[in-house]
């Protein structure tokens, strides 16, 4: 083939790439993302309305059916659209045909969401609208738990201290936590007290609406000094709201620690999360499609004791599920049996062949051979899966019949070489014993004969 004689006459250049080739190959593995799956790339755009005490039946009617039929006259390149409607929630998913703008389709789907507000029913918020694909899936699952702090602390360290922490690790995406309680601050009427007083619910609502805001009042200057101006700002404490006035009734004011206790509580929980039996809360972690899933896990596992020493020392993190796992035990077992075929293959070419040249050409070659493939696969912007792995490792066995072949094929042409070398070197001396073997003592036989 044109290639060996290329290498037999090129040796040095082929030294050189396969030089180049360890190192392409060795970067590619480091780069290249890893997963247990390989990429899909099919864009959906979720669009989540909120309205607490809205019906399903009404949130499916008024709010879901409106914002479809918006969504088919406004967002390009729309395959299906999926909507589900539960109590105060309604979800809507809208699948993109493959090879779209993602970013376009969330940016056309955020702008025609917000000018149906005011076709809405009031008051409802605007959608929280989220883009995802076929491989953001769960790759590690944290467990927050404790013996001394309440549900409602252990979902707000998981919320607003550990998922914030986490978001800065490259392509990893950190949703609410389940479980625990949703702190909140809530204010127990007292039925009897607001009758006694002549008040209503409606009236400690009207009151902490007009109170509880924040203003931009701007500043004074006395004399060198500018001073700051607050002017019915929110409270700084929630037990400063209990002085907060409701009302003036005969001529006293009415405050809202005689008619109603402000207090840190939380909302209604709607899920539940137990670890070994105690309340607790899951942080799902999620990775971008296009992300490595070792890296993503790795980055959380380095990141995890610097977060935990600014947590009190009560809060367990325990990692329940980590699919990290299956995607290392699936790149070790490839790289097990490639080494396990290129030891056996060596070892049987040493033991019939005997020659250590062969042996290493083939403990080479076979190497190098998976490495050009992954830098191929690097270069191409695949990623490295269980799909991949297991064709590498199907290839393995052809390489190792490969090198097999050819070696033995080497070895048994060099040997018919030579036979045939030395046959007609043998006939040749059978025919004239007295002709020597090198041009120079025949000519000084013949001379000497004649």
């Amino acid at each position: 083939m044109w290639i060996v004689r290329l290498a037999l006459r090129r040796p040095y250049t082929f030294m050189v790439m396969a030089i180049l080739i360890g190192i392409m190959g060795g970067l590619s593995i480091v780069t290249t993302p890893t997963d247990i799956f390989p990429y899909i790339d099919i864009p959906m755009v979720g669009v989540i309305w909120s309205y607490i005490g809205m019906s399903p039946d009404d949130m499916a009617r008024r709010v879901l059916f409106v914002s479809e039929r918006a969504m088919t006259t406004t967002v390009n390149n729309i395959e299906r659209i999926e909507a589900t409607a539960y109590n105060g929630v309604g979800l809507i998913r809208v699948d993109m045909q493959p090879g779209t703008d993602i970013d376009l389709a969330v940016a056309q789907v955020t702008a025609v969401s917000q000018t149906l507000l005011r076709t809405l029913p009031p008051g409802i918020y605007p959608p929280l609208v989220i883009q995802s694909d076929a491989s953001s899936v769960p790759i590690l699952q944290l467990g927050l738990s404790s013996s001394t702090l309440t549900q409602q602390q252990l979902y707000d360290y998981g919320a607003n201290f550990i998922s914030t922490q986490l978001s800065t690790i490259p392509g990893i995406s950190v949703p609410q936590p389940y479980g625990g309680k949703v702190r909140t601050v809530m204010i127990d009427l007292d039925p009897d007290a607001l009758y006694g007083k002549g008040l209503s619910p409606t009236d400690i609502s009207n009151a902490l609406n007009l109170q509880n805001l924040i203003l931009p009042t701007g500043t004074v200057k006395v004399g060198a000094r500018e001073y700051l101006i607050r002017l019915n700002s929110s409270p700084a404490l929630i037990s400063a709201m209990n002085d907060m006035p409701i009302k003036t009734v005969n001529g006293s004011p009415v405050y809202m620690r005689d008619v109603a206790q402000v207090r840190d509580g939380y909302q209604v929980q709607t899920n539940i999360v137990r670890i070994n039996g105690s309340p607790s809360s899951l942080l799902t972690i999620l990775r971008h499609g296009g992300a490595s899933t070792l890296a993503v896990v790795q980055g959380v596992k380095n990141l995890l004791p610097k977060i935990q020493a600014t947590l009190p020392t009560s809060l367990n993190i325990s990692q329940l599920f980590d699919q990290s796992r299956f995607v290392r035990a699936s790149v070790e077992g490839v790289v097990r049996e490639a080494s396990i075929a290129a030891v056996l293959t060596a070892f049987m070419i040493l033991l019939f062949l005997g020659s250590w040249r062969s042996t290493l050409i083939v403990c080479i070659s076979i190497p190098l051979s998976i490495l050009t493939s992954l830098t191929v696969l690097g270069l191409l912007g695949e990623t490295i899966n269980v799909m991949t792995l297991g064709g590498l490792a199907l290839a393995v066995g052809i390489l190792v019949d490969d090198a097999t072949v050819e070696i033995e094929n080497v070895h048994r042409n060099m040997g018919l070489v030579g036979r045939r070398w030395f046959g007609r070197f043998w006939t040749a001396r059978k025919r004239s014993p007295c002709r020597p073997l090198f041009p120079r003592c025949a000519f000084v036989s013949s001379s000497f004969r004649y």
